[in-house]
């Protein structure tokens, strides 16, 4: 009987660790499965809080996790998928996906008891127990970090500006960005700075537990969320870790030896170590590809442009690798096998929708009603801002709702403001780095059911729109090991075929002519809101 090939995809998440298994040859979804950081019983005690998913934070701003808690995650994983029936020793490939500019400090240790990973009997242990004393720092700083705003501004100034940073590193230094946390956790913690051997991403320290390896290399595309690689050059820029490190222990030659060296996202980067041949039954000829962030694996699934709209907005669009947002808003990156693109979030996306539903009585799910409400409103007419939460597309502060086109508020036209603002926000401000085409849009998340959202869509962006299923993360990790694998043993792949084969593609939906106009002609809705938000967003400057 010809045996299966087939990809593990792996996602660790804020809230869980996700995989993904599909036959390479046939296409199939063979599996998927999630466990939650809260709710499996085996990661209990780490003492992450129950709403927020981090530890309790020291000062507000502050968000980590433990590393040892994403290990123990990945011991109960394999142990499900194997329990699941999963045949281990036909997952020829595995690849990671990680949330992106998280990472850990790895110590002087760190070589040597991964490299234990390698050696007969190691499978008798657990994970956690074998590699305990790896951290030279025992937490792990997570994307939702936010009190980095004096470390940001001091390595902005120190390369000389915004648009210098902007040309050397594609992003304005955002705050949870991995280098600009690298200084204030090296600033806070000078002993545990001087004692890190490594610094790894997430999706790098699960590669490096898979290989046995602590030093295995990263990818550019997960490297772009760092504030440290050059963009165009795809390797570790001089002025940024000279700005990083400027007054840190060591100094720049201290920090770039803490760095692994920077590859492509397609590389392997070994073969599965014998733990987990030993315990649960991998091929020792299983493939680890290097892995990278969550955004450059999700946008694997689309070689166009995507629009996730989700409880933030996410606007992915396919770039030349040349184009730079000037503005600041968006983050040149890469995707999971190297093609390049800008991304763009609005914080303050469907969840509000969710709020202001919530405002007029309609429990969560309970979407009927507002549809039926948004079916009867014009299009183009009705102006609600609303940020709940501080912005970063564009940047400006929270505040409350505000009816700039009605006086007289109902469902109908405080949900379709609401929509239409915060779309339209969207589209004007990807502007900058997006080209006027008619090349079809996909779109993904819950609002692409609703007809009523998807015809403004359609005519905000004059695209036709192909809504798409959720893929994830963990599917665009597998997705990519089948194309890294079939690169390394000299098979074709079509990676969007293969992918749109794993995602379920609606009706397209084109724009209408008379939309069109009502949003895009002189004075027109997007002109008009333009003027409105620029005036609101000066009012309301982040400080």
């Amino acid at each position: 009987m010809h045996q299966r090939r087939l990809t593990l995809g792996l996602d660790l998440s804020t809230q869980s660790l996700s995989s993904v298994v599909i036959d390479i040859d046939s296409g199939e979804k063979v599996l998927e499965h999630s466990l939650d950081y809260l709710n499996d019983r085996r990661l209990a005690g780490f003492g992450i809080e129950a709403e927020s998913y981090i530890v309790p934070p020291r000062v507000e701003g502050e968000a980590e996790q433990p590393p040892l808690m994403f290990f123990a995650s990945l011991d109960a994983m394999f142990a499900d998928l194997k329990e699941a029936g999963v045949s281990m020793e036909e997952i020829v490939v595995c690849n990671f996906s990680a949330q992106q500019h998280g990472h850990t400090y790895l110590n002087k240790d760190a070589p040597f008891l991964f490299a234990c990973l390698k050696q007969p009997g190691s499978g008798e242990n657990s994970l956690t127990t074998l590699l305990k004393g790896c951290l030279a720092y025992h937490l792990a700083p997570i994307w939702m970090t936010s009190n980095t705003t004096g470390q940001a501004d001091f390595i902005r100034k120190h390369v000389g500006g915004m648009e210098r940073l902007i040309q050397i590193s594609g992003s304005n230094a955002p705050l949870r960005f991995t280098g600009i946390i690298i200084r204030r956790v090296a600033e806070q913690f000078p002993h545990a700075y001087e004692q890190t051997h490594t610094i790894q991403l997430l999706s790098s320290l699960m590669s490096a537990v898979l290989t046995g390896n602590s030093k295995v290399p990263l990818d550019f595309g997960n490297a772009c969320g760092m504030s440290l690689m050059d963009y165009r050059k795809r390797n570790w820029s001089t002025p940024m870790v000279q700005a990083v490190s400027e007054g840190l222990p060591g100094g720049q030659s201290a920090l770039m030896s803490k760095l692994p060296s920077i590859v492509p996202p397609d590389t392997t980067v070994g073969n599965i170590a014998t733990y987990f041949v030993e315990r649960y039954g991998f091929s020792p000829d299983c493939k680890i590809i290097v892995g990278s962030g969550d955004n450059p694996q999700s946008k694997v699934l689309v070689s166009g442009d995507l629009l996730s709209l989700g409880s933030s907005f996410v606007n992915m669009v396919s770039t030349d690798g040349e184009t730079l947002d000037m503005n600041g808003f968006a983050n040149a990156m890469y995707d999971g096998v190297g093609r390049p693109f800008m991304f763009g979030c609005r914080t303050n996306g469907a969840l509000v929708w969710d709020q202001l539903r919530a405002s007029y009585g309609l429990a969560k799910g309970k979407y009927a009603p507002a549809e039926a409400a948004l079916q009867k409103s014009p299009v183009a007419h009705y102006m609600v801002l609303w940020q709940p939460r501080n912005e970063s597309f564009p940047p400006a502060g929270s505040f409350g709702m505000m009816r700039v086109s009605h006086e007289t508020p109902n469902l109908g036209t405080d949900y379709a403001g609401i929509i239409e603002t915060s779309l339209s926000s969207v589209y004007l401000h990807s502007k900058n780095f997006t080209s006027e085409t008619s090349e079809p849009m996909y779109v993904t998340g819950g609002p692409t059911t609703s007809s009523g959202i998807m015809r403004r869509v359609a005519a905000i962006w004059n695209r036709p729109l192909f809504p798409i299923e959720r893929g994830g993360a963990a599917l665009g990790a597998a997705v990519a090991g089948a194309w890294a694998f079939k690169q390394s043993v000299g098979e074709e792949i079509d990676i969007e075929d293969f992918s749109l084969r794993q995602l379920k593609r609606m009706r397209p939906v084109h724009p209408r002519p008379e939309d069109v106009v009502a949003y895009h002609g002189p004075a027109g809705y997007l002109e008009k809101l333009a003027s409105v938000e620029s005036t609101v967003i000066r009012t309301h400057l982040l400080e």
